[in-house]
């Protein structure tokens, strides 16, 4: 399954490189010139997390984390997860390195499951810096309401599928 994804991915970008070479060759240099230096930031960003990801696993101890977390912790250690994941910062980086971090120290797959989908739809950072300023403080109130149960559901369906 992952090639199928690399392969469809690497099919998306040529054909996007070639309607840019059809349009220009300005456009097409520009377009590489910017897609390598977008991945020579990311690169490093990456490592660091995946490096990080497996130090905070190493220091993590096992019985707390599975204590507060493990897949026996019920209702609190998904209620811990999806704070915990309203107010973890920074981009997926951040986000799914803690979350494999907590996968290796003896979290359950359904709480990690709350925690990632809190951190992607309620991190506060998220909604103080960008969509309150941007938005009507209505909609993006609205928003969370009503997103509010979904990582509570996805968590609920992990366990009634089984674990992996």
């Amino acid at each position: 399954m992952i090639y199928f994804v690399d392969g469809l991915l690497w099919a998306i970008a040529l054909v996007l490189g070639f309607i840019a070479a059809r349009r220009s060759r300005k456009l097409l240099h520009d377009s590489v010139r910017e897609g390598v230096i977008d991945c020579a930031r990311l690169i490093p960003r990456i490592m660091l997390g995946v490096v990080g990801s497996g130090y905070i696993a190493a220091i993590l101890p096992e019985e707390v984390v599975g204590h507060w977390l493990g897949a026996d912790s019920g209702f609190t250690g998904l209620c811990i997860a999806f704070v915990g994941g309203m107010f973890t910062p920074g981009g997926p980086v951040i986000g799914f390195s803690v979350g494999a971090a907590a996968l290796k120290g003896g979290a359950g797959t359904p709480q990690v499951i709350a925690y990632t989908i809190a951190w992607a739809l309620f991190a506060v950072q998220r909604l103080v810096v960008w969509e309150l300023p941007v938005m009507p403080e209505r909609v993006v109130w609205l928003r969370v309401m009503a997103s509010l149960p979904l990582p509570f559901l996805a968590a609920v369906m992990a366990m009634l599928l089984g674990r992996p």
